[in-house]
């Protein structure tokens, strides 16, 4: 115990200490995750056809399952020094509030104007894009980190920023919206009039609050409907791992300089950014046979993707015009309610992330969302950080597993991700302390009709 006094509460790592590459945790995965498919031919999508939506140097890195170190430019590592790294905080005051043996450290990374994890990818992605000569880019956003991580990240660089936000979020955060019109971004409720797609989803589902299917299938119609832009996505894809795995190469970095061996990693899960970058240099460790750990992955009830989806071949977007990916998915079609984790509210989960979860690499719990605010507020008044609502999910299985350690004497060492901070999430946390929030856990009969909508292939 008294080496472990030595540990202070915030571990930060030097500048010159910051990762070089990001790791492709898909170079060492011997099932690799399936080829995006064009919807039209069903087969493999090729980088050409990729490269009508995306970047190019972003198709390179969306389809290489063999490197597992990609380098991360210099000009991109000069933007990540003004927040990065970020600091490992061993949470002391959570531990002995709950009096568990347990040691908990949490991965801040709400350090930076966007709030959250999102800037990680915004500026690599934003990058690529000024590199190809591109006037700017689309984007979709659900609780909006990562539109505003995106709008930050084109002033930057001087790019045009298109951002389709789900409309209940666009309605709750007001002030996260305004702060994507200062940094220049132009900000759309979703679904909305401005695209064909929008128009029919609000025929089909008249007064309906969105979703991130939805406002992807918008922000995708824009991009290729105007000449010197492209979308970008903020989760879900490959490429969007690879850029996050800069989180846990920092984690594992911080910890292995104190000699700290974590024995369970949890993450909230809604499109798979802030789990799959947490966990991958982890993960990539368990796939070697070098060293084990249980992996967590955290969703709300109220979109259950892991935990009650379908491993299939399914459309990334509910307008159905985005490449064909196979993943956990409640369908395409699914429209979760609008609960207030909005960056969690999306139909299917990464591909690398469904396939590891498949093949019995890591597991997936669901929680409801007053059990959510529960944890965040314990949490903000110990800690002395208000969590983003999307955060709080890891929260709360970290308390869980926290108390199962005070219940049982093990001294586990348990690690979550924070991806952000929560002050622009008081509707939220406003409706939760009135007592006006409530559950919801959809039925077997409301996910299967999103099912039904799931492509046989």
């Amino acid at each position: 115990m008294a080496e472990e006094k030595q540990i202070p509460y915030k571990i930060y790592l030097e500048e010159q200490e910051m990762p070089e590459a990001w790791y492709n945790v898909r170079a060492d995965m011997k099932n690799k995750p399936a080829p995006l498919l064009n919807p039209e031919t069903l087969e493999p999508m090729t980088a050409e056809e990729l490269g009508v939506v995306f970047c190019d140097e972003l198709v390179k890195q969306e389809l290489d399952n063999e490197n597992p170190y990609i380098k991360i430019p210099e000009e991109i590592r000069s933007f990540y020094k003004m927040y990065r790294p970020s600091p490992l905080v061993r949470a002391y005051c959570l531990e002995e509030k709950l009096q568990t043996p347990a040691k908990i450290y949490y991965k801040f990374e709400g350090n930076n104007t966007s709030g959250s994890h999102k800037l990680n990818s915004a500026i690599a992605q934003a990058y690529y894009a000024k590199n190809q000569g591109l006037k700017g880019v689309t984007t979709e956003t659900g609780a909006g980190q990562w539109g505003t991580a995106l709008s930050m990240a084109c002033a930057y660089l001087n790019l045009d920023c298109r951002v389709f936000m789900v409309k209940c979020s666009y309605e709750q955060k007001p002030f996260r919206r305004e702060v994507m019109r200062t940094y220049g971004a132009q900000v759309t409720p979703s679904p909305s009039e401005t695209t064909e797609v929008g128009r029919k989803i609000l025929k089909e589902h008249p007064g309906t609050s969105g979703s991130l299917g939805c406002a992807i299938s918008e922000a995708v119609e824009c991009a290729t409907g105007m000449e010197g832009y492209r979308y970008v996505l903020g989760s879900v894809l490959n490429q969007v791992l690879l850029h996050q795995s800069i989180i846990g190469l920092e984690t594992k970095a911080a910890l292995d300089k104190y000699g700290v061996v974590p024995d369970i990693i949890i993450g909230c899960a809604g499109g798979g950014s802030n789990l799959g970058g947490l966990i991958s240099p982890f993960m990539g460790e368990k796939l070697r046979g070098e060293r084990d750990y249980q992996f967590i992955a955290v969703e709300p009830a109220s979109c259950p993707t892991l935990t009650r989806g379908k491993f299939a071949y399914d459309f990334c977007d509910t307008g159905m015009v985005t490449p064909l990916a196979k993943m956990y998915t409640l369908g395409s079609g699914f429209i979760p309610s609008a609960s207030h984790a909005g960056g969690l509210r999306y139909h299917g989960m990464n591909p690398v992330l469904s396939q590891l979860y498949a093949d019995g690499l890591m597991e997936a719990r669901s929680v409801e969302q007053t059990s959510v605010f529960e944890a965040a507020q314990m949490f903000a008044r110990v800690e002395g950080i208000l969590p983003a609502p999307e955060s709080a999910h890891a929260i709360r299985a970290a308390l869980d597993e926290a108390m199962k350690c005070k219940e049982t004497g093990e001294e586990k060492t348990i690690v979550f991700g924070l991806t952000g901070t929560g002050y622009f999430d008081m509707f939220a946390y406003g409706r939760y302390n009135d007592g006006e929030m409530s559950d919801y856990i959809p039925t077997d009969a409301e996910l299967q009709a999103g099912f039904d909508g799931i492509p046989k292939i």
